[in-house]
């Protein structure tokens, strides 16, 4: 541990909560989103979610311009379509270098401070709720950190680069909300498919220093996000055939029923934000064709922003992604009309 420098002892997620509480109020307000969410996993209701925002939550006063335009969108279109916000406040970085999250940075421009960021995606996060009435996805980066969320979030995922790892899964295995478990980067479907098994598994491990025991979880479920092959090139897994192949290998492999998630972006798209448009609408006429998949695909995840594009850290344009680049508001909202028509 000499190379490791112990900065200071941060709040326990209980302390966080108390000073930061959901007001009694919205605490029924999420457990009915996490019921419709569940229904839908669970083929009781024939809705479609949209997992959809930015690549990565930069600044506050940005998601929330982000989630008020959303707000309506998703007034409008609640008869066939349960949005879910995506405000991913951690991200993994493949070269250990870039913008980590607001969890690291409130602020990107300054030094990473920790206990500035768990406040500030605590009060991110219940923002959402109590402005707009939204529960969101964040993604599982840090497993002893979901607790300091576990009363705000109603979906989180599991990244390519995390997926075979057993902390994650062994976490996953507790949580009470749907668990996407993406691909690994080399595109092995059973490395996914292995990481549902094991979140869908009772366990015994250590967690927070406690000794702890969960039950399984039941809406653990694979996301579709594309691969990269021998050669480095980005390979695409949400066309047809790729849905048909990951069914017959959820059929073979796990005996319950479990939904797919494609994810528009990433190796899906080869990085070309404007790709994730054909790529949602084919997933979407593929649905249209065969039962099976209509079944099973269960939504789409896009990555969305105010501005079309990316930008770097330092130019801070207003709802301009800084990490992977995002669709701009004018085509999200035109896609997610677009995708309701379809249903």
């Amino acid at each position: 541990m000499e190379n490791m420098q112990f900065v200071r002892k941060l709040p326990i997620p209980k302390l966080i909560k108390e000073l930061y509480p959901v007001p009694s109020k919205y605490v029924g307000a999420k457990l009915i989103r996490d019921d419709e969410i569940e229904a839908v996993f669970k083929n009781q209701v024939n809705k479609f979610l949209l997992i959809i925002g930015p690549c990565s939550a930069d600044r506050q006063d940005a998601i929330l311009c982000y989630l008020e335009k959303l707000k309506r969108v998703a007034e409008n279109v609640q008869g066939k379509i349960i949005i879910i916000p995506r405000v991913f406040t951690n991200k993994p970085r493949t070269s250990g270098i870039g913008y980590m999250g607001m969890l690291h940075q409130p602020n990107p421009q300054e030094t990473p401070d920790l206990l500035k960021g768990l406040i500030a995606i605590r009060k991110l996060h219940l923002s959402a709720l109590v402005d707009f009435g939204f529960t969101c996805a964040d993604e599982l980066l840090y497993p002893e950190n979901y607790r300091y969320l576990s009363d705000l979030l109603s979906y989180v995922t599991i990244g390519a680069r995390s997926v075979e790892n057993q902390f994650h899964r062994l976490v996953a295995s507790g949580l009470n909300v749907p668990v996407g478990m993406k691909n690994p980067i080399s595109g092995n479907l059973d490395a996914m498919i292995n990481a549902v098994n094991a979140a869908r598994t009772s366990h015994a491990f250590l967690y927070r220093g406690w000794e702890v025991v969960t039950s399984g979880n039941e809406l653990s479920h694979v996301v579709l996000r594309g691969y990269v092959d021998f050669n480095g090139v980005n390979t695409a897994n949400y066309q047809y055939d790729n849905l048909c192949e990951t069914i017959d290998k959820l059929q073979e492999k796990i005996k319950a029923p479990t939904a797919i998630i494609v994810d528009a972006s990433h190796s899906n798209s080869n990085k070309q934000y404007e790709r994730q448009i054909d790529i949602a609408l084919d997933v979407m006429q593929s649905r249209a064709k065969n039962r099976k998949i209509e079944q099973s695909v269960k939504g789409l995840m896009i990555e969305s922003y105010l501005q079309d594009g990316k930008q770097n850290v330092g130019d801070m344009e207003f709802g301009k992604s800084i990490t992977d680049a995002c669709l701009g508001w004018d085509k999200t909202e035109n896609l997610i009309y677009k995708i309701a028509e379809m249903l």
